[in-house]
């Protein structure tokens, strides 16, 4: 099968569930780049990012464009992102993205509501937390909270969520060049790799996923 073909079928099957979801990123990432010629095996560390320069052997650029696309999604639809971009007005968390617990709501502003707000139980940094826990940590930042509905990723296959973060209505109002200032120097994106005791971090770095990112819109911004 060629790569646009398979990436095509891979199109056309949109994922509804968060396992599928999850799957997509672990075992469809692997799959997409063996179909790009790039062996997925154990020469790469799962808790890191390949380079750009990995994917150089590409020819095809739109091709090229959508394995790196691929290869940054290993964060963008990793647990610690996708969580806060939930489908509905309620976070998720941990890995298997269960719902937030105690119930909170989102709010007007991503913030929770009046006498239940994010910054009640989230400080300015991560706490962690002594003594007997179902959870060793709370996560905590400044402008901590959901990203606003428009912004949802929850239930979304990786192309969708990729014409989603081009799309300046559903994106926060970026331009491609903001885009890739926002994930590669955003403090509150860095959280994602520095997530507080007993959470894993995404792979890589951010600066890494900021040179995927750029290289992905340098070779025109292709989804899968």
């Amino acid at each position: 099968m060629q790569a646009t073909d398979y990436l095509n079928e891979l199109k056309r099957d949109s994922l509804t569930s968060r396992s599928a979801t999850l799957s997509l990123v672990g075992v469809g990432c692997a799959t997409i780049l063996l179909v790009f010629g790039i062996d997925p095996g154990v020469a790469q560390n799962p808790t890191q990012l390949r380079s750009p320069s990995e994917f150089s052997a590409i020819q095809d650029t739109q091709a090229r464009s959508r394995a790196l696309f691929t290869e940054a999604a290993r964060v963008i639809m990793n647990p610690r992102c996708m969580n806060c971009h939930p489908a509905t007005d309620r976070p998720l968390q941990g890995d298997d993205q269960h719902d937030h617990m105690p119930p909170v709501s989102r709010g007007s502003d991503g913030g929770g509501v009046a006498g239940n707000t994010c910054t009640s139980r989230h400080t300015q940094s991560n706490f962690t937390l002594v003594g007997a826990s179902s959870y060793r940590s709370i996560p905590g930042h400044p402008r901590w909270g959901l990203a606003p509905i428009e912004m949802a990723w929850e239930g979304k296959s990786m192309g969708e969520i990729c014409l989603q973060l081009k799309d300046p209505s559903r994106n926060g109002g970026r331009n491609l060049t903001l885009l890739h200032e926002h994930i590669a120097k955003d403090d509150l994106v860095a959280w994602a790799w520095n997530p507080g005791l007993g959470r894993a971090p995404v792979p890589g770095t951010q600066e890494r996923l900021g040179e995927l990112i750029k290289a992905w819109i340098d070779t025109g911004a292709s989804c899968p």
